[in-house]
């Protein structure tokens, strides 16, 4: 399985950090925040990642080279300007291969084992969905009792970021910047996204004070 890990974005949630640091390599207990995502895939068994870059390119390049300090093998999709998520991951498809892939949202946290995620018959997505956090009360998806993850109902849950995709969901698409949000909402109509409940621990490291908090517990 290979992964690929959204690491374009420009980061304006984050400033003053990001005004000269990328948010990938913020620094989260002694590492950057984009190297902690490396070495839980290199715990899983995956070894083959896909990172896109746009904002500050070159500083994340040459910070993580070609992963091998990492034990991962790094291959760059640049982007010229961000091309949003699913914009990136479908600039990406020649990068990722045929097979489903594991998709990372570069500023969250999480101590999901990522083998636990599996595509059903004909689904085009699993998501990791969390517990909803403090700043996110209102949710973003309902997972059914058979699995199934949908637009609307209750109770709801948070996607955590984390989510198995095949490369089909965005491989119809044109080139050029696009959301991701539509097509599984499409794919969640057509009942073909699973989700897993995800119980352990998650941050989504958006603000300066939840990466401070952040770098507070795993130092604990």
């Amino acid at each position: 399985m290979r992964a690929m890990i959204l690491a374009a974005g420009l980061g304006t949630r984050m400033r003053p950090l990001t005004d000269r640091c990328p948010k990938p390599l913020l620094p989260v207990a002694g590492q950057p925040l984009i190297v902690h995502h490396l070495a839980r895939l290199h715990q899983a068994g995956i070894t083959e990642v896909v990172i896109n870059v746009s904002y500050r390119a070159e500083q994340i390049i040459a910070a993580l080279g070609d992963g091998a300090d990492y034990g991962v093998r790094i291959a760059w999709s640049r982007e010229e300007t961000p091309l949003e998520t699913g914009g990136g991951m479908r600039q990406a498809l020649g990068l990722l291969g045929g097979a489903p892939f594991l998709l990372i949202n570069g500023d969250v946290w999480c101590d999901l084992d990522p083998t636990r995620l599996a595509l059903g018959d004909g689904d085009l997505a699993q998501l990791a969905l969390v517990d909803n956090p403090d700043h996110h009360p209102v949710g973003d998806f309902h997972l059914a009792h058979d699995g199934r993850v949908h637009a609307e109902g209750e109770p709801r849950l948070t996607f955590a970021g984390i989510s198995l995709v095949d490369p089909a969901l965005v491989a119809a698409e044109p080139q050029g910047a696009f959301a991701l949000a539509p097509l599984l909402r499409r794919a969640m109509k057509d009942g073909r996204v699973g989700g897993h409940h995800h119980r352990g621990q998650w941050v989504d490291v958006g603000t300066p004070e939840r990466l401070a908090e952040l770098d507070r517990r795993l130092r604990d």
